[in-house]
């Protein structure tokens, strides 16, 4: 029970550590992480000047496969770490929400990249970024129910870990 307990408080304290400057290279990535990337990401793209598309693209291109590579480092601990204090439904329906985010940040850059955006006429290039806009929009909305879920779920367990210790006491 403790040792459930103690991995139970490192998946929420690193669900809550969002760093103040995000240094997501290579490394582990919570789910608020990545929201905060995708959301700074957006932000750009979504601000940038017809002129400035081509790089700020390039730069969604390449958070997108940051947080990718970053939420698969972090979901393999996870899974493996609460394989053992879900339960099989449980950890099935952890697993299917990893893999439809896995899937739609993969769609996500292969629509993204596939977009022809040089040369559009203004009309046309405001449309292909309100486009985009929404494909990011959507994926971030998955990851922040996720990690809402994960929270949740952490917590609930936590609370009946503890209080099986006081019953015990």
């Amino acid at each position: 029970m403790a040792d459930h307990k103690h991995t139970i408080d490192m998946a929420l304290q690193e669900h809550h550590n969002i760093r103040e400057t995000m240094e997501i290279k290579g490394g582990s990535v919570s789910d608020f992480e990545a929201l905060f990337a995708l959301r700074q990401a957006y932000s750009g793209w979504s601000q940038c000047k017809p002129e400035e598309v081509t790089d700020r693209r390039k730069q969604l291109l390449e958070t997108l496969e940051l947080v990718d590579n970053g939420l698969r480092i972090h979901w393999d601990y996870e899974e493996k770490a609460m394989e053992p204090i879900f339960g099989e439904p449980l950890m099935k329906a952890f697993l299917a929400e990893h893999h439809d985010i896995g899937a739609r940040l993969k769609s996500a850059r292969q629509v993204i990249a596939a977009e022809k955006l040089e040369g559009l006429a203004p009309e046309e290039l405001l449309a292909k970024k309100s486009d985009i806009q929404d494909i990011v929009n959507r994926l971030m909305q998955t990851i922040e129910e996720h990690s809402n879920h994960e929270d949740m779920i952490f917590k609930m367990i936590k609370k009946g870990l503890e209080s099986s210790e006081e019953v015990k006491k």
